[in-house]
């Protein structure tokens, strides 16, 4: 829903009714994710739910909805053209009418969103429940419900959960939310802070770096400790730009799983107390810029800082995917695949010459 939100906030605050699908369960090689979302109201329609397979049918049933559905879009024998998946995939879609009067909350929810505060959105998709009842999460409040107060509970404690990860999915429950059974359905859509790449090194490098990680959804910093570089002019696509030293600044941010480093500083004097930090965070991902003789270098060097193999084999250098890459623009490409394959578990081989599923779920 975070792509569609200004439109859908203009119509919402205008006292406008309209129809929202959502993605919530995907099987097979569908094309789009859970949370994937598309509104609309008459003939104008924003979002995308599956790329273009099923769009006309999904507009079809949101323009006239007027009770939440859930509804399943997969290949059949006799239509598979017309209201399938032509990949062979099989999605589930929640079909729910938006008003002020069926969902008060939105306001507060796109809010949260807008100043990157973690906030999950969990509906009753299917089972005993009230089709369609709305919980939202923050980390310290709730509001509305689901209908029983132990369903509740249980939510919230799963929805915090799943804000932490940044993940969004179904959780299933009993009647009462016995944790051991499946009975009802919830669809937690987890609004998390959008995650962080920090890129240390004031270069041209950087600069398609911090482009193409925006382009991806990362809130980009860009530090370095010479201020003649590091200027907002120069990196007009990263959301900040600090003058610090790199491994001071490193030290004294949170860090977390979801978050990427890219060492471009291609200086030993900078990027060797930055990687003794970086290696030692929990970050998800830490690259290092430079030739195959640097990095020898460079590990040799962290050794004598004394970090382990262990650490070591964390850093991802000379960073990137092997495409050939020469230019800032082409490298920052062959990183910005190599964090795609990592997040999904792909072989980073051409599609041509593989089998199997084309999409993956997050190893």
């Amino acid at each position: 829903m975070r792509d569609v939100l200004p439109e859908i906030m203009r119509w919402y605050r205008s006292g406008l009714k309209f129809g929202l699908a959502t993605v919530v369960s995907t099987f097979s090689s569908a094309p789009r994710p859970p949370g994937a979302a598309m509104a609309v109201r008459g003939d104008e329609v924003v979002g995308s739910v599956s790329g273009g397979c099923v769009e006309g049918a999904v507009f079809e049933l949101a323009g006239e909805i007027d009770t939440p559905v859930l509804q399943r879009y997969g290949v059949t024998d006799d239509d598979a053209f017309a209201v399938g998946l032509t990949c062979g995939g099989i999605i589930d879609i929640l079909v729910e009418p938006i008003s002020i009067e069926t969902f008060p909350q939105l306001g507060e929810v796109a809010a949260s969103i807008e100043a990157h505060e973690p906030v999950a959105v969990a509906t009753v998709v299917s089972g005993p429940g009230h089709m369609g009842a709305r919980r939202i999460v923050w980390p310290d409040r709730a509001s509305g419900t689901l209908g029983v107060r132990r369903l509740d509970e249980a939510v919230d404690d799963d929805a915090r959960g799943m804000l932490a990860q940044g993940v969004t999915g179904i959780r299933r429950y009993g009647g009462e939310g016995e944790r051991r059974l499946d009975d009802l359905a919830v669809f937690v859509h987890a609004f998390a802070p959008p995650p962080r790449m920090l890129v240390f090194g004031a270069i041209d490098f950087a600069a398609a770096v911090a482009r193409v990680g925006k382009f991806l959804g990362y809130h980009v910093t860009v530090c370095d400790a010479r201020p003649v570089f590091a200027t907002a002019k120069r990196f007009p696509d990263a959301d900040e730009v600090v003058v610090k030293w790199p491994h001071d600044y490193l030290a004294a941010v949170e860090v977390d799983e979801r978050t990427v480093i890219c060492v471009l500083t291609h200086d030993p004097k900078f990027d060797v107390p930055l990687l003794e930090v970086a290696l030692r965070t929990d970050a998800g991902y830490v690259g290092a810029m430079g030739s195959r003789r640097t990095h020898e270098d460079r590990l040799a060097r962290l050794r004598e800082a004394g970090l382990t193999e262990e650490e070591l084999s964390r850093l991802r250098s000379p960073i990137g995917l092997d495409l050939g890459a020469r230019t800032p623009e082409e490298t920052a490409v062959s990183i910005a695949a190599e964090l795609i394959q990592l997040r999904w578990g792909g072989t980073g081989r051409p599609l041509s010459t593989t089998r199997g599923r084309i999409h993956h779920e997050s190893p």
